[in-house]
């Protein structure tokens, strides 16, 4: 993985120029927590498909991303329209090359299904994201390049199908005691995914600068992942007899959710942390999102459904929806999930929660005081009830 990130291949054409001034640019590269996967749901509702209309704020065509809106450019990469990128910043363009299940290198998933990775490889079938960027940027003034990488790195849905199985298994198992799994987060794999992430991050640097993008002209802000669940002790429903999953769709032990808050997502933001650090990038800023979410994890004791009996709205248009309802998308099975919902849509953040990603970008994007400068470390969390005039939750950067 790393060996591939280094061994880039030389520029096949001598940089540009940097095209003539005109309307800026942002770019979102990386994995499906800044694709806008699970984008289409605003909110979490009966395991009975026919109640999706509830939730359903943008409709089957939520990710198609080809200039008609007729199908994805890269199936299953799930582009979704509420992706974080699209600030909506008068005069600035947007484009989102991430990619559902994507990691720093690009492969193709057991399926066939093209995973381009922050590199100029043609691996997956589809040129890499590096390519890509470098592609987007020779015809773009670029002026942010967004990052959300390392989690796939990890193998963490390998993980949480773990977490699922052991708590939908008869006889008690627990994910988090499971000695492959622990491996995966060791301070030795902390450094490996992070020498990975590093490779990622000199690859987006490499693609700039062949597209005629000098460091000075663009911030690359790196973002690390909201915590989907709570501790168990603030889950809302009793985790015996199945109910976790069968109320709320989070199958998950208290012993295993306290795991993956405590142990597995720090482990994930220090690798993150550390590749920006062994990256070398003198242009980058570090995003923590990590309590972003707080008050509407998936299955969160505070936050509810939308469900005319037992939700805390009816629908997902309903005043105040965002404020009282999750902003995780369920974990549907593959033995129980039904169209229009996808597997791949489970644990990430829904139409809500990409719409507070998107303020807290766009407040990174816009700021101009200290938190602009390189090197920064901000950090984004709830900025109190309502949406703004643009329609997101209220987040508050510091």
């Amino acid at each position: 993985m790393t060996g591939l990130l280094a061994t880039a291949p030389a520029a096949a054409h001598p940089p540009q120029q940097r095209q003539a001034p005109g309307p800026g640019a942002v770019v979102s590269v990386g994995d499906s927590y800044i694709s806008g996967e699970a984008g289409r749901w605003a909110g979490n509702s009966d395991a009975n498909p026919a109640n999706h209309i509830r939730i359903d704020a943008l409709g089957p065509t939520a990710y198609y991303d080809n200039a008609g809106r007729t199908a994805e450019r890269i199936p299953k990469c799930h582009r979704s329209r509420s992706a974080e990128i699209h600030l909506g910043v008068p005069g600035t363009a947007s484009e989102n090359l991430a990619c559902s299940g994507a990691r720093t290198d690009s492969f193709r998933a057991s399926n066939g299904v093209a995973k381009p990775g922050l590199d100029f490889s043609d691996a997956a079938g589809v040129p890499g994201q590096a390519q890509q960027l470098e592609e987007y940027a020779r015809e773009h003034p670029v002026q942010m390049v967004a990052v959300s990488v390392g989690g796939n790195d990890f193998r963490f849905g390998d993980v949480v199908k773990s977490c699922v199985l052991a708590y939908l298994s008869p006889v008690p198992k627990s994910c988090s005691q499971d000695a492959a799994n622990r491996a995966r987060f060791t301070d030795q794999a902390v450094e490996q995914r992070a020498d990975d992430i590093a490779g990622g991050l000199r690859n987006v640097k490499r693609a700039m600068l062949r597209a005629g993008h000098d460091t000075d002209e663009y911030d690359v802000v790196v973002q690390n992942y909201p915590a989907p669940i709570p501790h168990g002790r603030d889950f809302r429903y009793p985790a015996a007899l199945g109910a976790r999953q069968t109320l709320g769709g989070c199958a998950f032990t208290d012993r295993d959710a306290d795991w993956a808050v405590d142990s597995v997502l720090p482990a994930v933001s220090r690798a993150v942390e550390r590749g920006i650090d062994k990256s070398g990038l003198d242009n980058v800023r570090f995003l923590d999102l990590t309590h972003s979410f707080d008050g509407h994890r998936l299955c969160e004791r505070g936050a509810g459904l939308v469900d005319p009996v037992r939700g805390a709205v009816s629908r997902w248009t309903d005043p105040g929806a965002a404020d009282k309802t999750e902003w995780i998308s369920w974990v549907r099975t593959v033995t129980a999930v039904l169209p229009p919902f996808q597997v791949q849509e489970a644990l990430h953040p829904n139409h809500w929660g990409q719409l507070a990603l998107r303020n807290c970008l766009r407040q990174a994007y816009t700021r101009t005081d200290s938190v602009k400068a390189p090197k920064s470390r901000l950090t984004c969390t709830g900025g109190g009830p309502g949406l703004n005039e643009r329609g997101e939750p209220r987040m508050k950067l510091s």
